[in-house]
């Protein structure tokens, strides 16, 4: 796939609207269409959406997949989406992962890392991070059970940064069906339905700080 190609797929995947996606055009290279750059500077357009979070199409060995094994993978992994769907990250792929876990740890491979209380201090990192990005993990027994899902805080915490007026929960739901194309949340979402919210509340939360 050609790099004008990839630029068209980066505008699709971060959520950008015509302007937004111009705007980062010209600030980059100072051309608002990639039909009329150089091939240097589509690359450096590029090179800048992917720096905001997109993700180009690439095979990935087995080695690579075998450094996200071990017991605190998943959990580790799951906290680094979170913080790039909060805008806090702007890679969200394995690699970038394993440098943080590399900077933390000095290991290069989430499978080496077996000690608990090793294990524990990267997932506490992640965790705090979380936190200074507006994510609460109290769980209080007065609480319903949803409130205590990661999900449904994660979300809260990624509806916070786009409507910071809205201090209730009254128009949070309402986007929660709106992105589950539920008539009304009679149940509340599965941990597989607030992934989803979080992907949509991310891709917001990305395309605004493109059109900054």
């Amino acid at each position: 796939m050609t790099a004008l190609a990839k630029m068209h797929v980066a505008k699709r995947d971060l959520g950008l609207d015509d302007d937004t996606y111009r705007a980062v055009l010209v600030r980059v290279t100072g051309k608002r269409s990639s039909k009329d750059m150089t091939d240097r500077e589509r690359q450096a357009g590029l090179d800048e959406f992917v720096r905001q979070g997109f993700k180009p199409a690439s095979k990935r060995s087995g080695k690579a997949n075998k450094a996200l094994s071990g017991p605190y993978a998943k959990k580790a992994q799951a906290l680094w989406i979170a913080l790039w769907n909060l805008g806090a990250v702007f890679d969200e792929r394995d690699s970038a992962l394993l440098a943080f876990v590399d900077r933390q740890t000095g290991l290069q491979r989430t499978e080496w890392l077996r000690d608990p209380e090793q294990g524990k201090a990267l997932i506490e990192a992640l965790k705090k991070w979380c936190e200074r990005e507006g994510v609460s993990w109290v769980i209080s027994r007065n609480l319903p059970a949803f409130a205590a899902r990661s999900g449904y805080k994660i979300a809260r915490a990624q509806y916070r940064k786009l409507s910071p007026r809205d201090e209730s929960t009254a128009g949070f739901w309402p986007e929660i069906t709106a992105i589950l194309k539920r008539p009304q949340i009679s149940e509340k979402p599965t941990d597989a339905e607030w992934i989803t919210v979080m992907n949509e509340f991310g891709k917001r939360i990305r395309a605004g700080k493109a059109g900054a």
